[in-house]
């Protein structure tokens, strides 16, 4: 039976819906930075971090975790609006232009691509694939976090544009607020206090400081359902597709290694594969109500965690109230100081990073360490996906060098039988070493493989098997193979007449006290 209070509450309505409003007000300038990357309206990346955090707060796999507009997913679209320009024709792009509607026209895609986009993350989910995400290896996770932690940071250094000392003393009084206020209560959220103090102040004193106002104009109504109104033909969806389905792996990464990264924090395992659908659902309800794309936000939902944000209720309080931001508190959100936000963000990036692995990089491995070092970097410079998809290329490929030898012992059973006694796994990367082990001109007439310690892993290993068998019938020797796992045993007879083999699995007799 579906229990409310666990199921939407964390540990106390109070926290939930306090933490609720600080990951609110911090959603605004991130949505608005990410709308302006992805070329669009600042309110198209507002209304996506209502939807998505809306919907992904009642049927996401992780309670507390917050989605919204994302740099990553923005980036993707960038690329697309690029390419829906390359696609018109040089008229047609200058009478948009001039006319002003090619920002309009490009949206178009945009949402088509982000209703695609959702399709294909439902499609994961529903297929059971979220659990994929336990092949990301432990240092291209450390890699992620850092890299992102980093990637958090440097988002606000354009804030401080054309900005005085002011801004840089608000923003180190928001972090010392951070920092000390949790050490004398831990009742309201110290980012919330942050906020309020430094507003407060700001206000009082009319400082000469950035405000959410100044960044763009945020009051608007809410969001209405709309088909996109292009074209929709073969050409169009050759135009997205591509595009569509970067967005949905990149989302779904995103917010997967999210999950896992609030799944330490909290102790408590979110669902993958329910994850999956919902950032699906909430992205195809984005696409037909004005919204774009979207994803898990890390610094977000670590914002959340950190002021006890741990039910669902924290994430419909910041989904709600950001609505009401936009549609009657608008002129009151624009007096914040935008120092505020920025040093809640640094705050964010300190504690997302993991200091932990600083030290353990010293005992690592050098392939892991250069696995932390390099999806780090990649997540910096290039994009979260490649570097997280890089990490685990490069560790299947240390993993399969280091097991690409094939061990062997040999022994004498009877003067013309010769046992090949062999350990580790037969796959792509160990048949040249399993070759390696065999004397075919002077091995005896009866030749047994004892695979008790080896697993056939692919088909390269079948063929192995198949050669050497073959070898030795061509030699007129007789090969048997012993011990074969069950599995084994599958593959190759899955393998049907492309594997020949004769099996012997001698019967062992077992003393048995009476």
């Amino acid at each position: 039976m579906l229990n409310i209070k666990d199921t939407f509450i964390g540990h106390s309505i109070k926290n939930d819906v306090l933490s609720g409003i600080v990951v609110a007000i911090a959603l605004v300038p991130e949505a608005i930075a990410f709308s302006i990357i992805a070329g669009v309206s600042p309110l198209v990346g507002l209304y996506t971090a209502f939807i998505l955090g809306f919907i992904t707060a009642i049927i996401g796999g992780k309670a507390g975790m917050i989605s919204g507009a994302t740099g990553a997913v923005a980036v993707v679209l960038v690329g697309l609006g690029v390419k829906v320009k390359e696609s018109l024709s040089p008229s047609m792009l200058e009478q948009l232009t001039q006319n002003g509607e090619l920002a309009s026209y490009i949206l178009q895609y945009i949402l088509l691509s982000t209703i695609l986009a959702g399709l294909i993350q439902i499609t994961i989910g529903v297929l059971k694939l979220g659990k994929l995400i336990r092949l990301v290896p432990q240092p291209a996770m450390y890699g992620f976090v850092n890299g992102l932690a980093i990637v958090i940071a440097m988002a606000q250094f354009p804030l401080f544009k054309g900005e005085n000392w002011i801004m840089y003393l608000l923003v180190l009084a928001t972090m010392i607020i951070i920092k000390i206020f949790p050490k004398i209560t831990t009742t309201i959220p110290s980012g919330l206090v942050a906020i309020i103090v430094i507003s407060a102040v700001v206000i009082a004193f009319d400082l000469d400081t950035k405000r959410v106002g100044d960044l763009a104009n945020i009051s608007g109504n809410l969001p209405s359902f709309a088909i996109p109104t292009l074209h929709i033909n073969f050409e169009s969806i050759l135009i997205v597709l591509p595009y569509a389905v970067l967005v949905a792996l990149v989302g779904l990464i995103e917010s997967l290694l999210t999950l896992s990264v609030l799944d330490e924090m909290g102790g408590k395992r979110g669902s993958g594969n329910q994850e999956c659908i919902a950032q699906g659902t909430g992205n195809v309800v984005c696409g037909f109500f004005g919204g774009m794309a979207g994803c898990a936000m890390i610094g977000q939902s670590i914002i959340n965690f950190s002021n006890g944000g741990w039910g669902r209720l924290s994430g419909l309080t910041a989904a709600i109230l950001l609505i009401s931001f936009v549609v009657s508190l608008s002129s009151f959100i624009s007096l914040i100081p935008v120092a505020v936000l920025v040093g809640i963000m640094f705050m964010v990036s300190i504690g997302t990073f993991e200091w932990e692995s600083a030290h353990r990089i010293r005992y690592m491995p050098n392939s892991d360490r250069f696995v932390l070092i390099a999806v780090t970097v990649i997540t910096i410079f290039a994009d979260l996906a490649i570097a997280v998809i890089t990490g685990i290329i490069i560790s299947a490929l240390v993993f399969a060098w280091k097991h690409s030898k094939v061990r062997c012992r040999t022994k004498r059973e009877e003067e013309n039988k010769k046992i090949y006694q062999l350990d580790g796994p037969l796959f792509f990367g160990s048949t040249t070493s399993f070759f390696e082990l065999f004397d075919i001109n002077h091995d005896p007439e009866n030749i047994v493989l004892d695979f008790k310690d080896v697993r056939v892993m692919d088909i390269s290993g079948v063929e192995a098997i198949d050669t050497i068998t073959k070898k030795y019938a061509k030699a007129d020797k007789k090969l048997v193979i012993r011990h074969l796992s069950d599995d084994c045993k599958k593959i190759l007879k899955d393998a049907g007449p492309f594997c020949t083999y004769e099996e012997d699995d001698p019967s062992y007799k077992v003393a048995i006290n009476y």
